[in-house]
């Protein structure tokens, strides 16, 4: 199973506050680890919503908003993506994390949708188009187009 793991704002992160030389060096050895057990799919960490921005959908409406946005504890400060074998797994590397920031912080896991989550609804057609455009994203990492 695919599991997105969501390392929460907090307010250092949202006024920009870097991590230290030593939370970095703690980071790309936990990665290390990661990549070595072949969990670590992806991995990124976020700017400060300051630098983002929302698109609010409403109907055929779009209203784009600017960052920063308010409630600090909703927010995103980086995530991964990790191949686990089950959600206990998942958990299991997050205690072994280290604290991603200073002082409390919040790590979430969300199983990431599989096409035989959708049933019925995504037809054969829905789903050799999904691979084709998997297929292609595969193509550019390996290119780096």
């Amino acid at each position: 199973m695919r599991v997105m793991v969501i390392v929460k704002a907090t307010k250092d992160s949202e006024a920009g506050v870097m991590p230290s030389e030593e939370l970095l060096a703690a980071m790309g050895k936990f990665n290390e680890e990661l990549v070595q057990a072949g969990i670590m799919l992806a991995g990124e960490g976020l700017h400060a919503s300051a630098k983002g921005k929302r698109v609010r959908f409403s109907g055929a409406q779009r209203t784009v908003y600017d960052g920063p946005f308010a409630e600090t504890k909703e927010l995103i400060a980086g995530f991964w993506l990790w191949q686990v074998k089950s959600m206990d797994e998942a958990v299991e590397w997050v205690k072994r994390c280290p604290n991603p920031m200073p002082g409390e912080s919040e790590i979430e896991i969300r199983p990431v949708f599989e096409a035989e989550d959708f049933g019925a609804e995504f037809t054969p057609e829905l789903r050799a188009q999904e691979e084709r455009l998997r297929a292609q994203i595969e193509g550019r990492s390996k290119t780096g187009k």
